[in-house]
């Protein structure tokens, strides 16, 4: 027989799991302390959308990328096949972005810009010796693959990731840390937004920049052509790659040139502080633009900045053949992707930072 007092015990008892659980569905940052003043719709949008998407980030996904591009193509670059393939390994990697984007879901388009692979000049140190192309030097077409998840509401203005996809045109360097980690990282927030609804337009690009001239000039002058607005520009080149002295650190240096990209640094420091992604992070600020960033100030675009794992850049294996996969820290890079992650829907959510 039932009584009253045992109904009331189970009763309290459900209530309590619902109250335990409560944190795990509505994380308390979201609830006591909003990101955002003002409108809390947006405030648990945002919320929800970065806890949903931030927890599929994958690194052995990011991975199999990473040792696709930089081991199976030792080399991505338009000068050099693989033996007894008939394509150059840069159309290579091209085919194999392609792929993944439309198997996301993605309609990706190719843009062309003619380029030349650089020159060597040995009397330089080993991982500067690239010099402009010999006069005789071939031209070739080098494509960006660009995909994107148009906005609803302002489909005008992009929020744009970029990261390049080539490596050295003048030494058989793998690429690994530089920069296949990052097109990999760029490949992830891809994956993770491919059926997010966006009120902005989200572009992914993937360029070249070790051929010359660089792709991210074409993109970036593209888009101002099209009359369109660039929200934001964020680079990937070398996240998590560090110092051997660093090594077991978690790092990313937000690397800006202007005032606005400065905003966009102070961004990246409040986010990673909200969602506790225990990142050492910190800016630098470049005198004048540089990189694939740089390619979208040049252009007028002035909401620009690079995400990389060290300023200077520590890598020892920068420009060198032992820039290969096993030296990429994975966890370093999957964090910065979920930092990159957070920067976007907020960018996306709220707009530009005050």
């Amino acid at each position: 027989m039932k009584t009253p007092g045992r109904n009331f015990i189970k009763a309290f008892a459900k209530l309590l799991i619902v109250l335990i659980l409560i944190p795990e569905i509505f994380p308390v940052t979201t609830l006591a302390q909003p990101l955002q003043t003002g409108d809390s719709k947006q405030n648990k949008k945002y919320a929800y959308s970065f806890k949903s998407l931030s927890r599929k980030t994958d690194t052995d996904r990011m991975q199999r990328g990473l040792f696709y591009l930089s081991q199976s193509l030792p080399r991505r670059v338009l000068n050099w096949s693989v033996p007894g393939h008939n394509l150059s390994s840069l159309e290579e990697a091209d085919l194999w972005l392609i792929q993944q984007l439309t198997g996301y879901g993605y309609q990706p388009e190719k843009d062309a810009t003619q380029v030349r692979a650089f020159g060597r000049d040995l009397t330089k140190p080993l991982a500067h010796q690239y010099a402009a192309p010999p006069e005789d030097a071939p031209w070739f077409t080098a494509c960006n693959i660009i995909a994107e998840r148009p906005g609803k509401t302002n489909p005008d203005d992009l929020i744009v990731v970029i990261a390049h996809k080539d490596s050295q045109s003048w030494i058989a360097s793998p690429g690994a840390n530089d920069n296949a980690i990052g097109t990999c990282g760029a490949l992830e927030l891809a994956y993770l937004l491919r059926r997010f609804k966006p009120d902005h337009t989200i572009r992914f690009i993937f360029c070249n920049e070790e051929h010359t001239p660089w792709t991210s000039v074409t993109a970036a002058e593209n888009i101002k052509s099209a009359g369109k607005d660039v929200l934001a520009a964020i680079n990937l080149d070398g996240i998590g790659v560090k110092s051997p002295q660093q090594a077991g650190h978690l790092t990313n240096v937000t690397r800006f040139t202007t005032p606005e990209g400065e905003k966009l640094a102070d961004l990246m420091d409040r986010l990673n502080t909200f969602h506790s992604l225990k990142l050492v992070q910190s800016k630098y600020r470049s005198e004048h633009p540089g990189d694939d960033d740089g390619s979208f100030i040049n252009a007028g675009f002035p909401w620009a900045v690079l995400n990389i794992g060290s300023m200077p850049y520590a890598d020892p294996n920068y420009h060198l053949e032992t820039d290969t996969p096993d030296k990429v820290d994975i966890k370093n890079a999957e964090l910065t992707v979920r930092l990159t992650l957070a920067a976007i829907l907020y960018l996306d959510t709220f707009g530009r930072p005050d």
